[in-house]
């Protein structure tokens, strides 16, 4: 089945701690379900100093559930995606204004 959502497409959180808040996918792990989305789902690792990096609390963005995220189409609202195809090519569209994500 092809993606609904892929890296770099500008999402909004619809469910857990982070609802309402927005970012860009940075990758997605279509086997598990989850995607990484920018300054959403951050969570603190503590690292050790080495010769090569300095230690302290890092923040990291945790991955998130496939289905607790939605394309924000560009009235800057939450929308479904769907499948069409124009010619002999399948592309996305935004359900809600029809239009196609890429192009």
């Amino acid at each position: 089945m092809a993606a609904k959502l892929k890296k770099g497409d500008k999402v909004v959180v619809l469910a857990g701690k982070d609802k309402g808040k927005q970012g860009t996918i940075s990758s997605v792990d279509t086997k598990a379900g989850k995607a990484v989305v920018d300054g959403v789902s951050m969570s603190v690792r503590h690292t050790r100093q080495s010769q090569t990096s300095q230690g302290g609390r890092i923040p990291k963005a945790m991955p998130i559930e496939l289905s607790n995220l939605a394309f924000v189409d560009k009235n800057g609202k939450a929308t479904r995606v769907g499948f069409k195809t124009e010619g002999d090519k399948k592309v996305r569209y935004a359900k809600t204004t029809g239009d196609v994500i890429d192009a």
